[in-house]
């Protein structure tokens, strides 16, 4: 996979393409830069119709998060259930968990589908909230990982899910070591994710059954960064959608989440979020 951060990437799925459906399962952010609502922003940027399964309501903003509270695992199944028997959905991607009950529901109402699954295994939030009840780990491992075509973690993700340490300045074996523990797990394939790595240059590295590819990118000093995470699975799982195949989907999501941190809009005291819509507003651009 090609570098990226020297030029501006062009509109990925060019207008006039296909709309394919999408589908995100996680939770709601009230101060929308992660999430249910970076993920809906992400599918309309890059054209896909988005639909959603929200697990649980979060009061947060780019500060932290000061509550949460789990919608009922039942009502989460009813919710994806509702769309797959209507709508005829290409790729889904999953966030926020929650706790087991959830995974648990998660799981039985994806059994009805084979669509792409790309799984953000969310465990901690930005500022330091967790997201996943400890005792849910193994439940993600054991009835998520499985179904994953991606499996999406951050270093300190992959190390909680894989025993394997990640500080900062891991070794590109100790990071390729921890890919290939969660293939052993039954994903399809994972993206270590090396925007808690040390360095000027950040490391993607993709982890498959037959070999390792990397996308790599110019950091991009700043503070907004609030939703990388749920952002590049969504807009993996809009390219998956759209037909692309996985590393040419994650290479071309890794250039559009860099052009949303460099066009970040600057809101917020903490951590503030990425311009996600940034596709369609050079599209639009007068001249």
């Amino acid at each position: 996979m090609a570098s990226v951060g020297a030029s501006r990437p062009a509109p990925l799925a060019p207008a006039g393409a296909s709309l394919p459906v999408v589908l995100t399962i996680a939770g709601s952010d009230s101060s929308g830069g992660a999430g249910i609502q970076a993920d809906l922003k992400t599918f309309a940027a890059l054209r896909c119709f988005g639909t959603s399964a929200i697990t649980a309501l979060t009061a947060q903003n780019t500060t932290g998060v000061r509550a949460v509270a789990p919608c009922p695992p039942d009502i989460v199944q009813a919710q994806i259930a509702a769309v797959l028997d209507d709508l005829p959905v290409a790729a889904a991607k999953t966030g926020m968990l929650v706790d087991k009950p959830t995974i648990d529901a998660v799981a039985r109402a994806l059994s009805s589908t084979s669509c792409a699954l790309v799984v953000d295994p969310v465990l901690v939030s930005k500022s330091g909230h967790a997201l996943l009840a400890d005792d849910a780990v193994e439940a993600m491992l054991q009835a998520i990982v499985p179904r994953a075509t991606l499996l999406t973690p951050n270093r300190p993700e992959a190390a909680r899910l894989t025993g394997v340490a990640l500080p900062a300045a891991a070794t590109d074996d100790d990071v390729v070591r921890a890919g290939r523990a969660l293939l052993a797990r039954g994903a399809g394939a994972v993206l270590l994710k090396g925007g808690h790595a040390d360095g000027d240059v950040v490391t993607d590295v993709l982890v498959l059954k037959d070999g390792v590819l990397r996308a790599r990118s110019t950091r991009v000093h700043t503070r907004h960064t609030h939703g990388t995470g749920c952002t590049l699975s969504a807009a993996i799982t809009c390219l998956l959608a759209h037909g692309h195949a996985l590393p040419d989907a994650v290479e071309q999501g890794v250039a559009y989440v860099h052009e949303a941190i460099v066009q970040a809009p600057g809101l917020g005291h903490g951590h503030g979020p990425l311009h996600h819509l940034h596709p369609l507003y050079a599209a639009t651009a007068p001249g």
